[in-house]
């Protein structure tokens, strides 16, 4: 026997159709929930509700959509899994090295079970957590996974909830934490049925993919329930050990406790009944600290948060590119004051918003933000999908993964970044609606227009080759002069765990010097020194002490300083 359970409180009647048989369900208290036991029912059962005799749809809260987003849904059962995790107690934020993982594009197949096949690289690597891009299910069989619908459902070609497990027991085995990508702020368009079940969206708000989640209005409580219910999901029947927030600032909330701090009690409180670490780490552009205060002092107490300002700083100073919101940034000084603070707009005037933006809190520790050259974002919202990789020389990219990895904040590399891969990360879709798939496509040239890019160099899409050309090509780590750069990550991961004050999070300890002119830059860390030259030609910088790691094999320590040739970092030791 299983228990149907839907809230549908604009429906008078619901049944539930399970294995072909309709069965009425029956209202329960005011709340506009509805319940039936059905004998013969259980784990493998597909079933869909009927409200007020119309179409059979999906559960919103379906654990398995083994047709895709329009067909039954599927019982499962959580407790079948044979878990061999029972003695993983999670990871520790601070001290984490996070990598970024598109489940679709990480391995030739695609799948939970043969990204299972690279984790070894990983552990070699050295990285302590996977954060996976959203695997719920969504339209078709490949996708980014940020316009899904069936938040609680992992994606079926993927290999669905036991794959799902397979691949966070298999993490947990080699030493490795999980995170999961959730979004919160909206839903994708197709097989979105949830506004046919109550009141999930609101016109009195608007983002940019349309009506905004009903998280303050009338019905609200149960929409916040449905969200809350699903990260708690993740990370106790999915022994996800955190949550990735996408776009918080899209999350519209007026209440008096707002989403995220009530998610944030609920993680709390889990963590304290399961015995392990758990955390939540979003992805804001607001520049506003209250996101990542504790609660105690007015804040949200999300964990940590995205730090787009330092990727920014980092890409516009290799690149040069200085066009869109790079043009906040571009120089040395904006490098040096993001790795002080974190914002580079902490109330300052934005050119780009045409506004001041952001604010201060000289109080948090660089531990409360996540720092990255690179991330899927950043990559797959160019025109083309080029990695940093196709921008600029190998010798920029070990200066970026030093500026990274010895930066105060908790670094994440984004998949294939340490070899410097040269496969793209493009946008793609497989919307099966050809209506659908034509308008995404289209909308997609339009939006590249407006930023100047020719729209016939956008890759269409919904074209399958858009996402075999996204796919990680793993016999690059066979060639130089990807096995240098490989190498020199492992040697930078290496030094974040064995000289202290490279993982201390404490930004008043952070100062730094720089040249605009010149091109470079000097980073005091403690007993640490980053030395940094980006110009042309050689410089002598005012840095001493024992060479911990260099990019260029001419860097040398001399009585007057550190001699760094064009293009290369050094890590000092006093």
């Amino acid at each position: 026997m299983s228990t149907f359970r839907v809230w549908a409180p604009m429906a008078a009647h619901v049944d539930v159709e399970v294995d072909g048989a309709r069965v009425p369900m029956v209202q329960t208290g005011d709340m506009g929930w509805h319940e039936v036991d059905v004998d013969g029912a259980g784990a493998g059962s597909d079933y869909r509700f009927v409200l007020d005799g119309g179409d059979a749809l999906p559960d919103p809260r379906s654990a398995h959509q083994p047709a895709g987003v329009h067909g039954p849904s599927r019982v499962v059962d959580h407790a079948a899994f044979g878990w061999t995790d029972q003695a993983w107690r999670g990871v520790h934020l601070p001290s984490a090295v996070i990598y970024e993982v598109h489940v679709g594009t990480f391995t030739p197949e695609g799948t939970f079970d043969a990204a299972i096949t690279r984790l070894d690289h990983l552990v070699d690597l050295g990285v302590d957590v996977v954060e996976l891009l959203p695997v719920n299910e969504f339209s078709g069989s490949r996708g980014w996974g940020y316009d899904g619908v069936d938040l609680y459902a992992p994606h079926n070609a993927y290999g669905g909830p036991d794959g799902m497990k397979r691949l966070v027991d298999a993490c947990h085995g080699r030493g490795l934490g999980v995170v999961m990508d959730v979004v919160y702020n909206h839903l994708g368009p197709a097989g979105n049925y949830l506004a046919r079940y109550g009141p999930y969206f609101t016109d009195r708000y608007a983002t940019p993919w349309g009506q905004a989640v009903n998280l303050d209005g009338p019905g609200s409580d149960e929409v916040r329930r449905f969200f809350v219910d699903n990260a708690v999901m993740w990370l106790e029947d999915y022994h996800c050990d955190g949550l990735r927030l996408d776009a918080v600032h899209a999350i519209l909330d007026a209440s008096a406790t707002h989403l995220l701090e009530e998610l944030s009690v609920q993680v709390e409180e889990l963590a304290a009944r399961l015995g392990r670490h758990l955390f939540l780490v979003a992805e804001s552009d607001l520049n506003d600290p209250r996101v990542v205060r504790r609660r105690e002092v007015g804040g949200y107490g999300i964990d940590a948060q995205w730090s787009d300002d330092f990727h920014h700083a980092i890409h516009s100073v290799l690149t040069g590119e200085t066009t869109g919101y790079y043009q906040d940034f571009g120089t040395i000084a904006s490098l040096a004051t993001a790795l002080e603070r974190a914002f580079v707009h902490a109330g300052e005037y934005s050119p780009y918003r045409r506004r001041r933006h952001g604010r201060l809190d000289a109080g948090l520790s660089g531990h409360r933000f996540l720092g990255y050259s690179q991330n899927h974002d950043q990559v797959g919202n160019r025109a083309a999908g080029e990695r940093t990789a196709a921008l600029v020389s190998t010798a920029r990219l070990e200066v970026a993964a030093a500026l990274v990895l010895a930066s105060p904040f908790v670094p994440m590399l984004f998949q294939g970044e340490e070899w410097g891969a040269t496969t793209p990360f493009q946008y793609f879709t497989d919307h099966e609606d050809p209506d659908l798939g034509r308008a995404v496509s289209a909308g997609r040239r339009q939006e590249f227009a407006a930023f100047g890019w020719d729209p016939e160099d956008v890759p269409d899409p919904q074209d399958r080759a858009t996402f075999e050309r996204s796919k990680l090509d793993w016999s690059e780590l066979e060639r130089e002069p990807h096995r240098q750069l490989l190498d020199w990550y492992r040697r930078l991961i290496r030094l974040r765990r064995e000289v202290p004050d490279l993982a201390d999070g404490r930004l008043d300890r952070v100062r730094s010097t720089c040249d605009e002119d010149g091109r470079w830059l000097v980073v005091l860390r403690g007993g640490v020194t980053i030395a940094c030259n980006l110009g042309a030609g050689g410089v002598r910088l005012p840095a001493w002490g024992r060479l911990l790691a260099a990019s260029d094999a001419d860097v040398s320590v001399e009585e007057g300083g550190v001699l760094l040739p064009a293009d290369s970092v050094a890590l000092l030791s006093s």
